[in-house]
């Protein structure tokens, strides 16, 4: 299958943090390494292949104001002319009124040019914001922001690059593009149960993002996914440095075992089972069969406002139940 552009709008004042998050996305910079990030100049162009046939066509603005006002006058049918995803990012300790008329601006620019894109609002730097503060902050800033975009499909999120927000919105944010969730959902879940897991997430391999995930037994923490894939990232840099890569991780003690492998040429794969009989070469073998029939969903995955769509297949019915020491 051909590849398919994606158009993604990164945007926002100068300092919002745009290209620290997309360094540390997409192009393995860690935290503390982002401080060295100079500011963009006009517009940073890059072409990021995300699964088999989807390329992320992100276009990094500049937030200067000179900038923007080019964007948002000469240059905005180049710009916002078929744009399917747009990020807007707000630096949290300084959401001035000029930035909130920016937006508004790049709103009615996005609802001219490209109506049906998905707009995600991004209000970053949370870690500043005093923790008692946070809930009624995030209350008023997501009612500004809705009734500025109320003529657009608009998603807030409150971001720091210190913790796995970032990874939860950007996963949110590339899930989007992707139809066929629904049906790799239900793929899924029936993985989780012929390998009797607790629970079973597909991570796309070079970012870490969620892609999808099934849940047999529920899970108190909500945010154990993007924190693992903060952590397994992390690990992965650190495999890097020393160069050595991470093709699996097996982690178990009393309570659990955890599998992290590579699972298909585009994505990793986690299985928990709780179940600590369960022996896991019995599991990866379930894996290595459930292989070929994931792969149309994810190396070839249809693209989010394409017709292109492709019949997923079966697991082989002749999966074998994990084995179970009695």
């Amino acid at each position: 299958m051909a590849a398919v552009k994606q158009k993604l709008l990164l945007m926002g004042k100068s300092g919002a943090g745009k290209t620290s998050m997309r360094s540390i996305i997409f192009a393995n910079y860690v935290p503390r390494e982002t401080s060295r990030l100079g500011a963009t100049i006009d517009v940073e162009h890059s072409n990021i292949r995300f699964l088999g046939s989807l390329t992320l066509s992100l276009w990094d603005c500049g937030g200067q104001d000179h900038f923007i006002d080019n964007f948002l006058e000469a240059e905005q049918e180049n710009v916002f002319k078929d744009v399917a995803v747009l990020i807007y990012v707000f630096d949290a300790e300084s959401m001035e009124t000029k930035d909130t008329d920016y937006f508004r601006r790049v709103c009615d620019a996005i609802y001219t040019n490209s109506r049906g894109a998905k707009i995600f609002c991004l209000v970053h730097k949370m870690d500043l914001i005093n923790e008692n503060e946070r809930e009624q902050f995030c209350k008023v800033r997501e009612a500004q922001l809705k009734k500025i975009g109320e003529r657009l499909d608009l998603t807030c999120f409150w971001t720091s690059i210190w913790d796995e927000t970032l990874y939860k919105a950007w996963s949110e944010i590339v899930r989007c593009l992707i139809s066929n969730l629904d049906t790799l959902k239900a793929k899924l879940r029936a993985l989780c149960e012929v390998c009797e897991a607790d629970e079973v997430v597909i991570f796309e391999r070079a970012t870490f993002l969620v892609i999808a995930h099934a849940v047999i037994e529920p899970h108190d923490d909500i945010h154990r996914f993007e924190k693992i894939s903060n952590i397994i990232k992390q690990f992965k840099l650190s495999c890097n440095k020393k160069r050595a890569g991470l093709e699996s991780l097996q982690v178990q003690n009393a309570n659990s075992t955890v599998l992290i492998l590579d699972f298909t040429v585009c994505t990793s794969i986690m299985l928990v089972c709780s179940d600590t009989r369960i022996r896991p070469a019995a599991v990866l073998h379930n894996i290595q069969l459930a292989n070929e029939g994931f792969k149309p969903l994810l190396d070839d995955a249809p693209i989010a406002g394409s017709d292109m769509l492709i019949e997923p297949k079966n697991i082989p019915s002749s999966a074998p139940k994990a084995s179970v020491l009695r």
